[in-house]
């Protein structure tokens, strides 16, 4: 019996995947058998080259700015060059600017929104266009939030740009299903990252969200790991316009 979870022959493009997040899919899309093509604006960190070396992985990195224009079209075709193809988008390059909404700046909002929800949108376009010019199908797996859902505190710009990732999702699933592209979200629950050390250096904060998540801990970014993979293989074929919540239990309090 053939496993579904096999990524043997994929190609798979992850943004933002030099640390973090990011660095947690992509190996585990390269354990699953997946060529890496990483793109971020800094340079892989020796833990994430480590990790992909380990899982015996083919991997390219590509280094941009997703807020440069014109951006998300050169980087789908540094990947295709690199690569050859490309079977699998993940969307997970992101940024967060914390202030009151009445103190949060023009500058800071249109960052952003660049990175969180621009780039995604014309990523996955030229995405779209090369699996369909190859006849091919596709994966897009989008990183959503918490804040698809909610409305949360001193972060405007991200809460608006995750609200719209999550809309976009359903969108592409809908307008493309037919036509064999897969487009799902992660909503990641509050995952230890540099992007939550503030929140995380915040004792009663930092106290009131442990105690709201059943699972009794901050979550990884290898916690989003299998998800993803899931999303990139066959086993998820019929899934499709879905954002699932990998958040400890965060939601079902």
């Amino acid at each position: 019996m053939s496993n579904p979870f096999d990524l043997s022959g994929k190609v798979a493009l992850i943004t933002g995947a030099a640390q973090g997040i990011g660095a947690a899919i992509a190996i585990k899309m390269a354990e699953a058998g997946a060529e890496i093509v990483v793109a971020d604006f800094g340079a892989m960190v020796p833990e994430t080259i480590a990790g992909l070396e380990a899982a015996g992985a083919k991997y390219h990195y590509i280094q941009g700015n997703l807020t440069e224009a014109g951006a998300p079209q050169r980087t789908i075709d540094a990947a295709v060059a690199a690569a050859g193809k490309l079977d699998i988008l993940a969307n997970v390059a992101g940024a967060i600017r914390r202030a009151p909404f009445v103190e949060h700046t023009e500058a800071d909002f249109d960052l952003v929104m660049n990175i969180n929800l621009r780039a995604p949108v014309f990523l996955s376009q030229a995405f779209i266009k090369h699996v369909l010019g190859r006849k091919a199908p596709g994966k897009i797996i989008n990183i959503c939030s918490m804040l698809s859902y909610q409305g949360g505190i001193l972060v405007p710009g991200y809460t608006a740009s995750k609200h719209g990732l999550a809309g976009i999702t359903k969108l592409i699933a809908n307008e493309l299903a037919s036509k064999g592209i897969n487009c799902n979200g992660i909503a990641p629950g509050y995952i230890a990252t540099a992007n939550t050390a503030p929140i995380r250096a915040d004792e009663a904060r930092n106290k009131a969200i442990l105690e709201r998540i059943p699972t009794g801990r901050w979550g990884q970014p290898e916690d989003l790991g299998g998800t993803a993979v899931f999303l990139a293989s066959a086993a998820s074929d019929y899934l499709n316009g879905t954002i699932i919540n990998v958040d400890g239990g965060w939601q079902a309090r």
